[in-house]
């Protein structure tokens, strides 16, 4: 079903008190009352309008049926696996009042108009007035917030103390959870995102060690390409380098002048052992010498923002694995028919540097695999290219994407069902990293129309 057709089908299901019902949740996102929108395909017309409902993104639109208990129409839709998994756009106050509103009965609803009678004028409280407008009306007076419960509590205390305790429930979690302000984030008003160095270790035919070709990397670089420039990132990709080009990279990336940028992202396509990735040559790098360049000591104009590194590399003990799976590890036999399949590589203690505002995203956590397709390119990178699209436009903080990457790569398995996959983020950041929405809409991940394996 199309984007339209699939909007037009809610609306037709919808009555008028849940449209209702929808524009008054969705008042803090659009930053208006809306109680006045006529119909369901008005306030989708809005939302799309800010860009927060698009055909590729539809974690609101799920959320908001499953809000307002619309299971079975979610379940005709197909939305049911487009809820957000980490937060939700909808503020859990607006929830709290839709929920409150749900469950006032007729009469303690006149109560609560009768306790309300000197503090909003009596057209606000006729009889046609629902509880979701007495609400609207508090708020336009301020005497109703996400702070100030105060009232609306005493009220419910009064009229239905079950109730009551919902409110206090929610100030406890409030009160409970650090605030926006209070845990910060880092700054993303640059002139540019940033630098994003991709560094693609494909040929490794000419070293001496038993280093396959890493087929299904060059889909891994063309999707992190597309996301990082949709992200507002001046990309720069590297193929086959050896141990001293890569170090020169990183050397000549750090000597720049970052000043005017936002962050730094370095991803490394390679082969690895523990705590390295491998050269074209065969020869190792250290991934403290790929992140230590950055601290704040050597690069000045970085100081205090975010350098993200991503590394897809392997190490371990092979296993013989189906025709399209592939490791990024050493020495696997007869690797053009067969996979091998190691544990992939471990975040050693030292490879972030002791100042702060690092993440290293590695591929996996110990004993378990790394896997590459050969056709589709790495669970990690495809996974982590295919969720930044996803939740940036719905302001997902980077943490939290990585926790639905880590969701998405664990439910897989190989052929077999036999082999899975954990990745694991190792960051000592201060803040919380929300990347700006782009105005651009995101871009689709085009992987190969393969029929037959590649070897």
């Amino acid at each position: 079903m199309d984007f339209q057709r699939l909007l037009l089908r809610v609306e037709q299901a919808l009555s008028s008190e849940e449209v209702q019902a929808l524009a008054f949740i969705c008042k803090d996102l659009l930053e208006k009352d809306c109680s006045s929108v006529p119909t369901a395909s008005k306030l989708f017309s809005l939302l799309t309008e800010q860009e927060l409902l698009t055909p590729d993104q539809l974690y609101l639109l799920a959320d908001l049926l499953c809000t307002i208990q619309r299971h079975s129409l979610m379940r005709e839709l197909g939305l049911n696996n487009q809820l957000p998994t980490t937060s939700s756009l909808i503020s859990p106050y607006r929830k709290l009042l839709y929920d409150l509103s749900e469950n006032t009965t007729e009469d303690e609803l006149r109560e609560i108009k009768f306790l309300l009678v000197n503090i909003l004028p009596r057209r606000k409280l006729e009889d046609n007035v629902t509880t979701l407008q007495v609400f609207l009306e508090m708020e336009k007076i301020d005497i109703l917030s996400v702070i100030k419960l105060n009232i609306v509590e005493s009220i419910f205390g009064s009229v239905c103390p079950m109730l009551k305790t919902r409110i206090n429930q929610f100030k406890t979690r409030q009160a409970s959870q650090p605030s926006t302000e209070e845990v910060g984030e880092y700054a993303m008003t640059g002139r540019k995102r940033g630098y994003c160095l991709i560094i693609n270790n494909y040929n490794f035919k000419n070293s001496p060690k038993l280093l396959n070709n890493r087929e299904g990397t060059q889909v891994d670089e063309s999707s992190l390409v597309s996301v990082f420039e949709w992200l507002g990132f001046e990309t720069q990709i590297e193929p086959d380098c050896s141990r001293e080009q890569l170090l020169s990279l990183v050397a000549e990336l750090r000597s720049r002048d970052h000043s005017q940028m936002d962050c730094l992202v370095c991803c490394v396509l390679s082969h690895g052992l523990e705590g390295c990735v491998y050269g074209v040559d065969g020869l190792k790098v250290r991934v403290r010498e790929l992140t230590e360049p950055f601290s704040g000591l050597e690069c000045s104009s970085l100081r205090g923002k975010p350098k993200l590194f991503f590394i897809q590399a392997c190490q371990g003990i092979k296993e013989q694995q189906p025709v399209f799976i592939q490791s990024d590890c050493p020495g696997a036999d007869g690797f053009t028919t067969t996979s091998s399949i190691c544990t992939d590589a471990v975040v050693p203690r030292d490879s972030i540097p002791s100042d702060a505002d690092f993440l290293l995203g590695m591929a996996t956590v110990p004993h378990f695999a790394s896997f590459r397709d050969k056709r589709q390119g790495t669970w990690f990178i495809q996974s982590l290219c295919q969720n930044l699209i996803n939740l940036v436009s719905s302001g997902y903080d980077l943490l939290s994407i990585l926790t639905k990457v880590n969701d998405d790569v664990s439910s897989k398995s190989d052929n077999h069902g036999t082999r899975k996959q954990m990745p694991q983020p190792a960051y000592s950041l201060r803040k919380r990293l929300v990347f700006p929405i782009p105005k651009d809409p995101p871009p689709r991940l085009h992987l190969p129309d393969y029929t037959s394996p590649t070897t």
